[in-house]
């Protein structure tokens, strides 16, 4: 009954004018960004932050929602059309959406993505209004011992399921760590590596450094390897499958939206993982395996459904524990934090308005996106048509003025460059950047959970893994060493570098 009376709440806070306002603009700029290669959602999400400021704190998390989960639909459209996934875990969707595309079926491969994808969405929807209300009840029984080793767990599994090298990525997520001591000692009040800067006094702006490592060192990238958008498009004829096309679809829907809802949580990118091993899974047991790569809609359904579906459940542990799974959930907290919002369960207790209504607003843009998706294909591609180089400036400028109109700051300007910069080397060096964000988000999170834990144990650390006071502690330290050591093995690294291998 409870839960009920939470959803009508949601759907009332969800259906005022102005939040189906911002719903519908997160949706439909998320669908921009998915259609056009080499952006992605973290990078726009990190250059639109600043404007969500100036909004109340419910529209403009509804918007940012709208812009992530918008890109997961959006990518699949020029993956199926032209063989250009805009978006990475759209890239397993080109695989046979694009043969389809060939033979004249692009029409029912795009309703395939679409179906399979607004039936995840508002599937994983449910999975989180049912999920979100006990993991809160949980979370509120957490003190700083239960925070710490969760973080850590977090960052444990942000490592193992990051691209390329294991040591890498340990090292991003230390490089972030750091980053986040800048400032002032949250204890003593001391400042702490500002260079004797008055504007680090604060610590590292957050959106500098997610526009700079995302946004601006993407830019640097495409313009090194543009890419060719002069594809010869096949018309789009009917949209609707035919009944052996419903046939054969429905069983990859259902097991990609189960999927893909239990991958969603995990921290690290769980959408790209849920799309491949979607679409693994359904090579294993379709009827017709040598069909795959050739064009079959199995191919497409599955993945689609299974990317979308983690996408939404990647909202879980940002919602309920305030723990990111990806670089955009942590863009999302920095959201929340920036608008005086401190994540984590008593959100749900405190302003159940804002989360009920973000829930509630995923139903709506689903909803959206399915209306949006198909009738606009011709627009969306045609956008594929303008030439990257005219594209950057723009893009590096509304970056610039986005980042400014926080503090009003010229430093945070130097920041940006500084950062994309660096972003850009790390993407040189084959470094991902997604868990730096992490760290750097995390990072102060972890340090005061610890200091405050080492001051209720008077600094004895067996607080952190004594069972008999604190097993839930204990237990999230050890689920994190053993989540370490599978993935330093070397059976599991090298399957993981053929995994990833396959996904580049």
């Amino acid at each position: 009954m409870e839960l009920l009376s939470n959803l009508a709440l949601g759907i009332a806070t969800a259906g005022a004018p102005e939040n189906i306002f911002y719903c519908f603009l997160g949706v439909l700029l998320g669908t921009l960004v998915g259609v056009l290669p080499g952006l992605g959602p973290t990078a726009t999400t990190a250059m639109l932050l600043p404007i969500t400021f100036v909004l109340p704190p419910t529209p403009a998390l509804i918007m940012l929602s709208g812009i992530y989960y918008g890109a997961q639909y959006g990518g699949s459209t020029t993956a199926i059309l032209i063989n250009l996934p805009g978006e990475s875990s759209s890239a397993v969707t080109s695989i046979d959406g694009y043969q389809m595309a060939r033979q004249g079926r692009a029409g029912q491969a795009l309703a395939a993505a679409a179906i399979g994808s607004f039936f995840a969405g508002t599937f994983a929807t449910f999975v989180i209004a049912l999920a979100a209300p006990p993991l809160t009840e949980i979370a509120l029984q957490f003190g700083p011992p239960e925070y710490f080793s969760l973080v850590v767990l977090g960052l444990v599994c942000s490592v193992a399921l990051a691209h390329g090298s294991v040591m890498k990525a340990l090292a991003m997520i230390v490089l972030g760590l750091m980053l986040g001591l800048v400032g002032t000692d949250i204890y003593t009040g001391a400042p702490r590596f500002t260079l004797d800067r008055l504007e680090l006094a604060d610590g590292i702006n957050f959106v500098a450094v997610a526009a700079g490592v995302f946004g601006i060192a993407e830019i640097f990238r495409n313009m090194e390897n543009e890419n060719t958008r002069d594809a010869v498009i096949a018309k789009v004829t009917s949209l609707w499958p035919s009944r052996e096309d419903w046939r054969r679809m429905v069983a990859p829907i259902l097991r990609g939206t189960f999927l893909g809802s239990a991958l969603g949580i995990l921290p690290g990118g769980g959408a790209i993982l849920a799309s491949f091993a979607a679409y693994t899974v359904e090579k294993k047991v379709s009827k017709y395996p040598e069909e795959f790569g050739k064009g079959a809609i199995e191919g497409v359904a599955g993945p689609e459904s299974a990317n979308n579906a983690g996408a939404q459940t990647s909202f879980i542990p940002m919602l309920t524990l305030g723990i990111p799974s990806n670089p955009v959930m942590a863009l999302m907290i920095g959201a929340m934090i920036i608008q005086g919002i401190v994540p984590g369960p008593n959100v749900a207790r405190d302003q159940p308005e804002l989360f009920w209504g973000i829930i509630a607003s995923m139903w709506l843009g689903n909803l959206m996106l399915v209306i949006l998706n198909l009738p606009l294909i011709g627009i969306w591609v045609r956008l594929l048509q303008v030439p990257y180089h005219t594209l950057f400036p723009a893009i590096i400028a509304f970056a610039s003025i986005g980042v400014y109109s926080v503090n009003s700051n010229a430093f945070d300007l130097y920041a940006v460059a500084l950062f994309g910069v660096v972003g850009w080397l790390l993407l040189k060096l084959d470094c991902e950047p997604a868990p730096l964000l992490l760290g750097f988000v995390l990072g102060p999170l972890l340090e005061e959970h610890l200091r405050r834990a080492m001051i209720i144990s008077r600094g004895d650390p067996m607080i952190f893994i004594n069972f008999s006071e604190r097993p839930i502690s204990a237990v999230l330290l050890t689920l994190a060493a053993i989540a370490l050591v599978i993935v330093l093995l070397p059976s599991v690294a090298k399957k993981r570098e053929e995994v990833f291998v396959e996904e580049d």
